[in-house]
């Protein structure tokens, strides 16, 4: 038998001999370890796990940049300033910096500031928004009897690290601890992807290189094949960042329901 099973037992005992002696009854105070799991210490360990988990994909993210430009170097004639005018490139940095910030937040705070959420939310769209064009450029590839390689860095960018960064967007909308993102992050999504379109024309034009076939006039039909190509893709970050502002606004709702339920208390150790 343990120590401390012969600690309870003679505790007991006592109590009981007390008891029949007449005396006041004992109080045996409980074991700290027995005591139930509060939703909250739940709530806070599950944002722990969520701050190793964006720690995580941040490792994978910059070793999928790294196996990536040491991919593209292989390449004699390809200039080390294409790589990163590609908007898979930039928006993964971007990505980086965010999910750090991100972690770190979630490591050390009960719940992230306001405009985190908002910033989380136009990282996610901008990593989904990069796989989706990735395929599409695939699928015109082979349209046009063109072969795309594509090595295991572009697979961690455009597919394995988008869905990641996108699970760990829903776990924290799960929880419903962190401000609701607004509307207005609708609008906000598109300032990044409107200055790297104007950066990537006014580039190429200069040194006759573009990123995606969609946006050189020469393989669209003109100016206004690219900005057909361009409207599309505006719709794409659109629809995917008014769902997902849906969606976590409706789980913050569900969060603040919940906190009222149990009487208004912020979750917290």
């Amino acid at each position: 038998m343990s120590a401390r099973a012969l600690d309870s037992t003679a505790a007991q005992t006592s109590a009981q001999a007390a008891a029949s002696a007449g005396a006041p009854p004992v109080a045996i105070a409980n074991d700290p370890a027995d005591a139930p799991v509060t939703r909250a210490t739940r709530t806070s360990r599950a944002r722990r796990s969520l701050g190793v988990f964006r720690l995580a994909i941040v490792v994978l993210e910059i070793v999928a940049l790294v196996g990536n430009y040491r991919y593209v170097l292989e390449f004699p004639l390809f200039a080390s300033a294409n790589f990163f005018s590609y908007f898979t490139i930039q928006s993964a940095m971007l990505a980086v910096i965010v999910l750090l910030v991100a972690a770190v937040f979630a490591l050390t705070q009960h719940r992230d500031p306001p405009w985190l959420a908002g910033l989380r939310t136009m990282v996610t769209v901008y990593l989904l928004v990069s796989g989706i064009v990735f395929a599409i450029i695939a699928v015109q590839a082979s349209t046009r009897d063109y072969r795309l390689e594509v090595p295991w860095s572009d697979t961690l960018l455009h597919f394995v690290v988008p869905a990641l960064a996108l699970a760990a967007w829903t776990a924290d909308a799960v929880l419903a601890v962190n401000p609701p993102v607004p509307w207005a992050t609708v609008g906000w999504v598109l300032v990044f992807p409107a200055g790297w379109l104007g950066y990537t024309l006014v580039r190429g034009a200069d040194v006759g290189w573009y990123p995606y076939f969609f946006l050189d006039a020469s393989q669209v039909g003109g100016y206004g094949g690219i900005a057909a190509y361009c409207a599309l893709v505006l719709l794409i970050f659109l629809a995917i960042t008014a769902v997902l502002v849906s969606v976590h606004r409706r789980f913050a709702l569900v969060g603040v329901r919940r906190r009222i339920r149990t009487g208004g208390q912020i979750e917290h150790d």
